[in-house]
């Protein structure tokens, strides 16, 4: 594969080949993904959910976010890879800003940092891109603003909140954004914005006409099972196979047929003839 740069990436719009992300969050996941013809990695603070037990993303914090990135970062070498800002890392100042966007660089290994929000975090999305890191911006169902929107709901459906979408991305893409991520938004309201824009959209839950997709790695691989959103396709059901697999080996080690004589090791008798015959004795 051609090693991902954000450049090749934002070369893909208005052509025929879509930009394709997954999150990911370790570094056995990242091995796999390296090996795919997957363009890019998130990062994304959905590791709260995902990795860490939490019910929204607002508990994760920068350090957590630099952790799971290095262990995806030194294993990839041609995917690009996105880290996200999480809740708190960047909402009181763009000097915070800067500072946590340069960690998860310098700490993380990412190539750029995702954050939500639309015209009022353009002087942040600004400050970022000084710095000389490149920028996702975020919006629509943004889940950091979970508290805001009372629940995880689809953003855009009204004419008043579909203008301000479209305002914002166009805010979000003078400040400086490379990529614009569009979360749970109705298919024709994101064909608009793709359509206005000069960089790149990627969608989840935001239709086909995206200039790229990202879905959660364990949602598209069918490890949470059947209970995903809507916008999810279950690209495999591993969830299946993979309590196949648990429930076979504790089966075999209780009937004693894990481990046989292939997953273990051998010894030359003489050792053991040797050691029943020293003082070592048993």
């Amino acid at each position: 594969m051609v090693k991902a740069t954000i450049k090749n990436l934002m070369a893909k719009k208005g052509t025929d080949q879509r930009i394709t992300m997954v999150t990911c969050y370790d570094s056995t996941m990242a091995r796999i993904v390296e090996e795919s013809e997957v363009d890019s990695i998130l990062i994304g603070d959905s590791l709260g959910n995902t990795m860490m037990g939490y019910d929204t993303t607002l508990p994760v914090t920068v350090d957590d976010i630099i952790h799971h990135c290095a262990s995806v970062t030194r294993i990839c070498k041609d995917t690009f890879v996105v880290a996200d800002m999480p809740f708190g890392s960047y909402h009181e100042s763009p000097e915070q800003a800067v500072h946590n966007a340069t960690r998860l660089i310098k700490e993380g290994g990412a190539q750029a940092v995702k954050l939500e929000g639309g015209a009022e975090f353009a002087d942040v999305i600004r400050a970022i891109v000084r710095a000389q890191i490149p920028v996702v911006a975020h919006l629509g169902l943004t889940p950091q603003s979970v508290n805001v929107f009372g629940g995880y709901k689809v953003q855009g459906k009204q004419i008043e909140s579909a203008r301000k979408l479209i305002k914002d991305a166009e805010a979000v893409q003078e400040a400086g954004a490379s990529m614009l991520t569009l979360e749970g938004v109705p298919a024709k309201i994101a064909t608009i914005i793709t359509e206005k824009l000069q960089i790149p959209t990627i969608g989840i839950g935001a239709g086909v006409n995206c200039d790229g997709q990202v879905l959660v790695i364990q949602d598209l691989l069918g490890m949470n099972g059947e209970q995903v959103a809507k916008f999810v396709k279950l690209f495999a059901h591993l969830k299946e196979e993979m309590l196949n697999a648990l429930n076979t080996y504790s089966s075999e080690v209780n009937l004693g047929t894990f481990p046989t004589d292939k997953e273990s090791y051998k010894v030359d008798d003489e050792v053991i003839e040797a050691l029943k015959s020293s003082s070592v004795g048993f």
